[in-house]
């Protein structure tokens, strides 16, 4: 947008690490280069930046307000104070995040006065008054939205997405987009009211045989389980199995061999998309074939064209959750549908098995993972394909990914793609063998999503005009942030360990590595252990980068500053978010809500005033252990037939969320304390910090 880029200098302005900048890249700090690389991709600076202030010497960190450390427009007027305050006294360094998310392509400046004091307690000498540093902020979301764009360009139009996807006939017709629910010439669709409801061992119903392992000859290979089913017999007319082709940004190519999934030598792979200059737009790498469950009304009770709700799973999940959270949509007259997010699914010869009326039909379910680190095994997640990944050596040893501050940005954004492709395989019509044709109303297509899918939908919702409507539950960002305060904590520090140099500091801190960085609302912090502002540099570099794939980018393009294609129809959004959430942290959702003014559509599931107020609450939409689940679907089911906002359980939903500063705080240990998580029951629990006398 400013004709310019990041510009970080090797020799100059990096590497880094505690303070020292070193003339060269080596094999030890290999990981600091690759992640100045990445920013140099970049045309600006950070939407909610970490700034940093260099002072000759000590200074009081009580002295620093946000009347003399703020961020201001480019009039001088201030807009934001900074907060997450901390001070380095080994490098006199103070350190801030923006209080306000700022807006893209706009320039800002940064503002330090005088009345930041030094330790004597004497005014410091801030460019005789004050420094201002002028800076423009980078373009995030417009990579999402041209690729939107071009998946809605006319057929003849050469930058069509699809015809560069290759999709059959993509210049002439929508055919190619459209659903398939035959495989090797079998129709795999069965009468819901056939199918045996399968909740755990014994398999009955529906069963999952999971490819875990490259080798399909090795032992345990393959796992099966029961695929849990929870829609009430009756609910639903027909589950349908089937697949969609999806425009595939992520890898370079698609070899086929199950070994090296995307003819990358040694299947190794980092999983990015490659970042292009700010007014273009990538281009698709081929098509993939992705796997789609659907979850049908009954026709004779509701006769079609239906509306439709597409449902996105959540982190190390798969389009199998479709049974455990579209409890009452069927019933309603909606038909739900599912797809696995990047990387998920487990590998490509995994299987679904449908035991109907006895008689059991197996077919490839298209599982999305593959073995991209090279270790043998293929998960359901974070190591094989939503994200840049280690790569394993023959000799056991594990070199850490060259594109370390991606975090899940590609696999999140290609996962929102694939979303807007299902989307759009349903305007090309919808036809199920045995059912019907055209069987979902193109203008009523809706979309509900839990954890990570409450994160790539809230993505989605901030692009697509296609989506009208959408329930986003237990969402949360920036990724970095959330694992660094959850219960995927452990996984960062595997990330962290591996790095060239490590960063695992020591303790207190769970995972071995302790970042001293305060809450929003907690005090300024001195940092006291070494090499916690190097990893305050680290997240605040990752949160920078990642920002394209991030959900709080595109909050505020729901209903704040809304895209032209909306903006006189407004988007009907729904957030959940659960007390003491402990897998996407009640501080990151409140990230997303203060930066698209959202907190008056935020539903509060207070899991403290219930009796499974010990656990974590975060799966309460799908998990029937826990006390909120009914009241959760219910109130989904509620919004997607009527897009009314419905209180279905008082004691326990606030609606809307009655204190948001309850979003200031984990409500359980912070991990940086080296304590565990434990929650305890209201009123003990309270509210964190009391809302003020007059709200």
């Amino acid at each position: 947008m400013t004709g310019r880029r990041v510009n970080f200098r090797q020799g100059v302005d990096f590497p880094s690490f505690g303070g020292v900048i070193q003339p060269a890249c080596t094999t030890a700090d290999y990981s600091i280069c690759d992640a100045f690389s990445q920013l140099n991709k970049l045309d600006g600076f950070d939407l909610q930046p970490r700034v940093t202030v260099p002072f000759t010497g000590a200074i009081s960190l009580a002295s620093v307000s946000a009347s003399d450390f703020y961020i201001a427009n480019d009039q001088g007027a201030s807009i934001s104070g900074l907060r997450q305050l901390t001070f380095d006294p080994a490098t006199n360094t103070l350190a801030g995040i923006t209080d306000a998310f700022l807006r893209e392509d706009t320039p800002y400046r940064v503002v330090v006065t005088n009345g930041i004091r030094d330790a004597a307690g004497n005014p410091v000498n801030a460019c005789g008054h004050a420094c201002v540093v002028r800076f423009t902020t980078r373009t995030a979301s417009g990579e999402l939205v041209r690729l939107r764009s071009a998946m809605d360009l006319p057929l003849s139009d050469p930058a069509n997405a699809y015809a560069l996807a290759g999709f059959p006939g993509a210049t002439t017709s929508t055919a190619g987009r459209k659903l398939s629910f035959t495989q090797n010439g079998i129709n795999d669709v069965f009468l819901a009211a056939s199918v045996p409801p399968s909740l755990n061992n014994p398999i009955s119903g529906i069963e999952r045989t999971d490819q875990v392992n490259v080798d399909p000859t090795a032992p345990g290979a393959f796992q099966s389980s029961a695929a849990p089913n929870l829609i009430p017999p009756g609910a639903a007319g027909y589950y349908a199995f089937g697949s969609f082709l999806s425009p595939r940004y992520q890898f370079a190519s698609a070899s086929g061999h199950q070994d090296d999934p995307y003819g990358v030598s040694g299947g190794f792979t980092d999983g990015e998309i490659p970042p292009v200059p700010t007014t273009q737009t990538p281009k698709p790498f081929g098509a993939d074939r992705l796997g789609v469950i659907a979850v049908t009304p009954d026709p004779t009770l509701f006769p079609p064209p239906w509306p439709a709700a597409i449902y996105g799973p959540g982190f190390t999940r798969s389009d199998y959750d479709l049974f455990v959270t579209a409890d009452y949509n069927a019933s309603l007259g909606i038909v739900t549908l599912a797809t696995d997010p990047s990387g998920h699914g487990f590998g490509p010869l995994s299987t679904t098995t449908v035991t109907s009326n006895g008689t059991p039909t197996t077919f490839l379910s298209y599982g999305r993972g593959r073995d991209l680190n090279g270790d043998g095994i293929i998960g359901d997640g974070l190591n094989d394909g939503v994200g840049p990944t280690g790569h394993f050596q023959p000799d056991g040893s594990e070199l850490p990914t060259r594109k370390p501050i991606d975090g899940l940005e590609s696999g999140l954004v290609q996962t929102t793609v694939d979303n807007m492709a299902l989307g759009r395989a349903l305007v090309a019509g919808l036809d199920i063998p045995g059912v019907g044709t055209n069987l979902v109303n193109p203008s009523k297509i809706m979309y509900y999503g839990l954890s990570f899918g409450g994160i790539y939908g809230t993505m989605l919702m901030g692009t697509d005009p296609l989506v009208h409507q959408g329930l986003l539950n237990v969402p949360g960002g920036p990724i970095v942030d959330i694992a660094r305060l959850s219960s995927f904590r452990g996984d960062l520090a595997a990330a962290l360990k591996i790095s060239r140099p490590s960063y695992l500091n020591g303790g207190p801190g769970i995972g071995g590595f302790t970042e001293d960085l305060p809450l929003r609302d907690d005090p300024a912090e001195v940092i006291t252990h070494p090499g916690a502002a190097a990893l305050q540099e680290l997240f605040g570099a990752t949160n920078w980068y990642d920002r394209t794939g991030s959900p709080e980018t595109f909050a505020p393009r729901i209903r704040l500053r809304p895209d032209s294609a909306w903006a006189s129809n407004p988007k009907n959004v729904v957030f959940q978010s659960a007390y003491a959430d402990g897998t996407t942290t009640d501080p990151a959702a409140g990230v997303i809500y203060r930066a698209g003014q959202l907190f008056d559509r935020v539903v509060f599931y207070r899991n403290d005033k219930t009796p499974t107020y010990a656990s974590d609450p975060h799966g309460w939409l799908a998990n029937p252990a826990l006390a909120g689940r009914t009241s959760g679907e219910q109130q989904l089911g509620a919004f997607l037939s009527t897009g009314q906002l419905v209180n279905t359980n008082p004691a326990w939903l606030e609606v809307p969320a009655a204190n948001p500063n309850n979003f200031e705080c984990l409500h359980y240990p912070d991990p940086q304390t080296g304590q565990q998580q434990t929650r305890q029951p209201y009123p003990a629990s309270g509210d964190c910090p009391p809302l003020s006398p007059d709200g």
